[in-house]
């Protein structure tokens, strides 16, 4: 198992980054894809057509979401997810750790991230 953690800077403001991590709308937007998600805690949650799947844990209104994803670990070895956003001069400073992920799918989640999430959001709440 191995571990991710990586900060992320996002013109925008930390409200805006927040509803581009929770909300549905706004998810299918810059993932051009289909997603289920409710920001409350316990409920399950799918993007990416299904490629990303899990459950909210927990949410600190624009500052913090944790969310567990599924991958096929061991009991008591689940890949949990911290969000944390702070605000950065005119910025977002986006802090991301995911622990536990399988050592086959470290090289997906990692670039994920930054190409299929981060600047995927980038592209929608930076102007250019």
């Amino acid at each position: 198992m191995k571990n991710f953690k990586k900060y992320y800077s996002i013109k925008a403001n930390p409200e805006a980054v927040y509803n581009a991590l929770v909300n549905e709308m706004i998810i299918e937007l810059w993932s051009n894809a289909e997603a289920n998600f409710k920001e409350e805690p316990g409920t399950e949650f799918s993007i990416y057509d299904g490629d990303i799947l899990g459950k909210n844990i927990e949410f600190e209104k624009y500052k913090k979401i944790v969310q567990e994803w599924y991958f096929d670990n061991p009991e008591g070895q689940e890949s949990i997810v911290t969000i944390k956003i702070h605000p950065d001069k005119q910025n977002t400073s986006l802090e991301v750790n995911q622990t536990n992920i399988p050592e086959d799918a470290y090289d997906n989640i990692s670039e994920g991230w930054q190409y299929g999430i981060v600047d995927s959001i980038k592209e929608i709440l930076e102007e250019v």
